[in-house]
């Protein structure tokens, strides 16, 4: 039997890992919950599931930052775990792993998710790595091989990156500051500014995903909170139409940095932009009225993943089981020695 493979997309919020086996992609918060600086506590959904109610000695975090790791130790033992999880710890023989990694980061940010892999404690044969808005574009049904100019936003949830892909390579790129985290920041500042309310992150998330529903059927957002003034717990309704302009900023500078990508673009890939459009994609792409404002503000087509979060790992299986994808994805080993 052949080695199994694994594709592995490391966002800040969530991790997605293709296993090829089983055909699958799993999904997971990419958050840890480590009791007394030692034991682990809890991992995934379920560390996620205590974020922001846990008492002082269980400190719960998220080990990436800004789209690099931030904290090696803790993602080399959420990998470790979720490997075991998937494989129901019954991997018996080395696997190849297709990490994806920004294009606009350092190559020492590079390297790092190559050693993770290769210090976590998984049996590991080959360790390649894949430009993730290449794994985007052929996560969105794209031929990323093909002499086209293609424009791949992917909104995540501490960055945003925009490139323009074209003959299996990235002509340009950015990577922003600016997510689904952001956004999540600006919904409670304006709820503590307008209704004299603290909300925490994760009622802030939530309201955040159900904004387009909620829009649809015309209703407002039920949160609860502490009220600043009587500091006690209550129940408000938060209109969704404030809800909505307190993201517009956020939208803005998004849409602000896609228009600067694309007055670099060489005037024969902006042609074929023109005619397909931009792809969008990431968790945060599907916020309400986020494709709208994206449109307006460039003049062209948005064309919205169907599988926003997933749209990375579903690249990286293509990789994973076409010969002719294959090519995308190389080896650092011995980088800088």
């Amino acid at each position: 039997m052949t080695n199994n493979m694994f594709g592995i997309d490391l966002g800040t919020n969530n991790i997605k890992i293709y296993n090829r086996q089983t055909d699958e992609i799993m999904v997971q918060k990419n958050m840890i919950a480590i009791q007394n600086k030692k034991s682990l506590f809890a991992y995934g959904d379920s560390a996620y599931e205590m974020y922001e109610k846990a008492p002082g000695n269980i400190t719960i975090s998220h080990p990436l930052s800004n789209g690099v790791i931030a904290d090696i130790q803790n993602m080399e033992t959420l990998i470790q775990y979720y490997i075991h999880d998937i494989t129901k710890g019954a991997m018996t023989k080395p696997a190849d792993f297709f990490v994806a990694v920004p294009t606009d980061i350092t190559e020492v940010e590079k390297r790092a998710f190559y050693d993770l892999i290769k210090e976590s404690k998984v049996k590991s044969r080959n360790i390649l790595i894949v430009e993730k808005a290449l794994a985007d574009g052929l996560g969105l049904d794209i031929d990323v091989k093909n002499a086209q100019g293609v424009l791949v936003v992917n909104v995540g949830y501490d960055t945003t990156e925009i490139s323009i892909l074209s003959l299996g390579g990235i002509v340009l790129s950015r990577l922003i500051k600016n997510g689904g985290n952001k956004f999540d920041d600006s919904i409670r500042n304006a709820v503590r500014r307008e209704m004299g309310l603290l909300i925490g992150s994760k009622t802030a998330e939530g309201v955040k995903i159900a904004l387009r529903d909620l829009e649809k059927e015309g209703k407002n957002a039920v949160v609860y909170g502490r009220d600043i003034v009587t500091g006690l717990p209550v129940e408000r309704e938060l209109p969704t139409d404030m809800m909505i302009d307190c993201l517009q900023d956020n939208f803005n500078s998004i849409t602000d940095n896609v228009k600067v990508i694309l007055e670099r673009t060489p005037p024969e890939l902006a042609a074929d932009i023109y005619r397909h459009g931009i792809y969008l994609t990431g968790g945060a792409s599907q916020v309400s009225v986020f494709a709208d404002v994206l449109n307006k503000g460039t003049g062209l087509k948005v064309n919205a993943s169907e599988h926003p979060i997933e749209s990375v790992a579903l690249g990286l299986s293509k990789i994973i089981n076409d010969d002719n994808y294959k090519s995308l994805a190389y080896s650092i080993e011995g980088m800088g020695k």
